[in-house]
């Protein structure tokens, strides 16, 4: 099935204004959550095609949130990019291992994360 709508999960509201000015010129729908719990009112109302996952969030943060949905039966089938500042490998290889199916750092190039959404279809 491919990818048309994605959730955008980042507690930064410029953050989440930057990722979905660099979507929607590609046609994508965009949905925004400011944290884990936005994200799973969102899923449980309207599920999208991918989740693009910061990490550093209040509360539960986005390798918890990661490895939660990826182990829930009724969302493991959405993948799930981990869009982060947090640049180190073992970072990298933590988030992996969580769930995610790829892992792109902060500040995003454009084509960069259409190429990657595009490498999930």
């Amino acid at each position: 099935m491919p990818i048309r709508k994605i959730l955008v999960v980042d507690d930064s509201k410029t953050e989440l204004l930057h990722i979905t000015r660099l979507l929607q010129p590609h046609g994508y729908v965009v949905q925004t959550a400011e944290n884990a719990a936005e994200a799973l009112a969102s899923l449980a109302l309207d599920p999208p095609d991918l989740i693009l996952m910061d990490v550093v969030m209040p509360g539960q943060n986005g390798f918890q949130l990661t490895r939660s949905l990826s182990r829930d039966p009724q969302y493991a089938s959405i993948p799930i990019v981990i869009c982060t500042s947090k640049d180190q490998a073992t970072d990298r290889v933590w988030g992996l291992r969580q769930g995610a199916r790829d892992y792109i750092t902060k500040p995003l190039d454009g084509d960069e994360l259409h190429a990657k959404i595009q490498a999930l279809n």
